[in-house]
């Protein structure tokens, strides 16, 4: 919470896709990618306080993505704690920059969508 290590949302996003390459297995990129989205949303769902059965509503359509999901959310734990804690450093930043609460949200909101979205442009 103190940032005084610098582990942000990139550092997270990359060695939560290299720990899904090195534990899921596919040599398949697609498959990889998907896989990844999947496991950092509900991270990200997770760490922002959703419960696991509101988000697994988007994916009623596919019953064994639910059930894959269900399965690894227990071994996600520590994955999500530690998003949760670059998301409130995120917020916190903002705050001790002069911002109120409802804006320090909306800009790390904005730093998130950013990031994402930014990754995955070719």
């Amino acid at each position: 919470m103190k940032g005084d290590v610098a582990y942000g949302l990139a550092e997270f996003r990359r060695d939560l896709a290299e720990e899904i390459r090195l534990n899921v297995d596919s040599d398949d990129e697609l498959r990889h990618l998907r896989t990844y989205n999947s496991i950092y949303d509900m991270c990200y769902a997770l760490a922002t306080r959703r419960e696991l059965d509101d988000f697994l509503s988007a994916y009623a359509y596919d019953p064994p993505a639910c059930e894959f999901l269900r399965e690894i959310e227990p071994l996600m734990r520590g994955n999500v704690e530690m998003l949760g804690a670059i998301l409130q450093r995120l917020i916190m930043d903002g705050i001790e920059s002069g911002l109120s609460l409802e804006a320090a949200l909306r800009a790390a909101a904005e730093h998130h969508r950013e990031a994402v979205v930014c990754e995955m442009a070719p």
